[in-house]
């Protein structure tokens, strides 16, 4: 199950028409239990999507223990981050939350495809 959520994260960046480079490292723990994903993503306008993803399986489970994917545009200012750290218990999706450059939003935890799609709208929307 580590392995097809690794395999499908990778497949969503090849794939993505926006993508122009990733800097993806993985870190599998023993017997492939538990995977840390860590890198960056360059977007064809020189923006910026960072992931971290902590993921373990269990009985045949797949969970996200951590997450935090942060966009920035190409001088570095964030334009969005979703991640579950725990510190917004007033957010009704607590842990689960995004951030924008003036609020923080409930959310839930959005797919890479997801996010790449919301990144090509605010692309367009330029």
């Amino acid at each position: 199950m580590i392995l097809k959520f690794v395999e499908n994260i990778e497949q969503t960046i090849a794939s993505s028409s926006i993508v122009l480079s990733s800097n993806i490292e993985k870190y599998f723990g023993p017997a492939l239990e538990t995977v840390y994903i860590k890198g960056h993503l360059v977007i064809i306008d020189s923006s910026i999507l960072e992931i971290a993803i902590f993921a373990t399986e269990s009985r045949k489970s797949l969970f996200i223990e951590k997450y935090r994917v942060h966009y920035m545009n190409s001088t570095g200012q964030m334009l969005f981050r979703y991640d579950n750290a725990p510190h917004h218990p007033e957010i009704d999706s607590y842990p689960y939350h995004k951030h924008t450059s003036d609020r923080t939003l409930p959310s839930t935890m959005p797919s890479l495809k997801d996010i790449l799609n919301e990144i090509s709208a605010i692309i367009i929307g330029r």
